[in-house]
């Protein structure tokens, strides 16, 4: 049997085993930024895993750009340190290519993690003053945050340049930039977040200005001969916010800078949307940016059936497929859907004697499996 899944795909150099992607999923693990042991778990399974590309979580640029005190950080040597023994460890065990999303939480930042309610962490608390495009709320009860003056904005900017270079370093082969979900560059994009009147606000052009600079002094330094991607979030599903339209304005910008892929979620910026839920319901956004611009797409989006991953890649609706809580419930994702489909995928040779029998198997690996 033929799978579209289980293709190989080149992203400049790099070529992927097959069209499945790890998502990048905030652990809240780690400690002043730096990778502890539960990444080296955490990461090292989905090496083995099977899956083409293994997505590091949204990482952050500065200390004051993380969600919670807990988050991954990529800002000092300790950063780094921490980091390069993770990739080392999953590089030595597994076959997945490994990125990293380099991102800034902007307004979203200074709170305790999903399990502990997610509450604001007040400076007295060890928490810290949330920065932001302009000085508007995500919602009611949301903190205020301070906006952010042009010598910051510069600093900012550079502090993803300098991230990219701790990234290259350590060896990723694929990074991605995150402007989606409600953080610092999606609210520089959405007019709901970004009230400025200088050259970051205002028109389309204007706002979409500072992620675009952002992108290409990344671009600048990041090796030629690795991909870079972009996740947005397609709509903030609000009236008066950021829409399709205006994601494929923005897609064709960043296509012109040199962009691999376009990474496709939704929603994010505003509390209490109102957002219908289904399997697949934010694949038509992915299939419309591919259609309109040409690029490489990532569909997401509650997609955990493998037929119906096999269907989004065989009818041309996006390139790969991301899957994020299906791989934390089900690590071995990658196996089952091979086999479900026919197709072939890696298996570390300590766990090949579980690999079901199937037809392109050849004799020396149905031996090794048998033990």
């Amino acid at each position: 049997m033929f799978s579209h899944l289980f293709q190989p795909i080149r992203l400049r150099q790099i070529v992927l085993d097959n069209r499945i992607m790890v998502s990048p999923m905030c652990q809240y693990s780690a400690v002043d930024g730096c990778a502890t042991d539960w990444h080296l778990m955490h990461l090292g399974q989905f090496a083995v895993s099977g899956a083409g590309l293994l997505m590091v979580e949204m990482t952050d640029v500065e200390p004051r750009g993380r969600i919670t005190p807990y988050c991954l950080g990529l800002y000092s040597d300790e950063n780094e340190r921490a980091l390069q023994r993770v990739v080392d460890f999953c590089r030595h065990h597994g076959r997945a290519r490994i990125g990293i999303q380099l991102a800034h939480a902007g307004r979203k930042a200074s709170t305790l993690p999903p399990w502990e309610g997610r509450r604001r962490l007040m400076p007295e608390e060890g928490g810290w003053e949330p920065v932001a495009p302009s000085a508007v709320a995500s919602g009611e009860g949301a903190p205020m945050p301070r906006a952010l003056g042009l010598e910051e904005i510069e600093a900012i900017r550079e502090a993803f340049v300098a991230a990219t270079q701790r990234a290259a370093r350590i060896g990723f082969d694929a990074l991605e930039l995150h402007c989606a979900h409600g953080y610092l560059l999606h609210q520089f994009l959405s007019p709901l977040s970004n009230r400025r009147t200088d050259r970051y606000g205002g028109t389309l052009e204007n706002r979409m200005r500072f992620p675009l600079e952002v992108f290409a002094a990344m671009r600048a330094v990041w090796p030629e001969d690795r991909p870079l991607g972009v996740r947005v979030s397609a709509t903030d599903w609000a009236e008066g916010g950021w829409d399709l339209p205006d994601t494929l304005e923005f897609a064709h910008a960043l296509k012109a800078l040199g962009c691999d892929w376009i990474d496709v979620s939704s929603g994010g910026l505003v509390k209490n949307q109102h957002i219908k839920t289904y399997p697949g319901y934010q694949v038509p956004f992915a299939e419309a940016v591919r259609h309109a611009t040409g690029l490489i797409t990532v569909a997401i989006g509650m997609i955990t059936e493998p037929r119906h991953a096999e269907a989004i890649i065989a009818q041309g609706q996006a390139d790969l497929v991301a899957l994020a809580r299906g791989m934390l419930y089900d690590p071995r994702w990658a196996w089952h859907a091979a086999a479900e489909l026919g197709a072939s995928v890696y298996y570390p040779n300590q766990y090949l004697r579980c690999r079901p029998w199937v037809r392109n198997d050849t004799f020396a690996e149905r031996e090794a499996a048998r033990g």
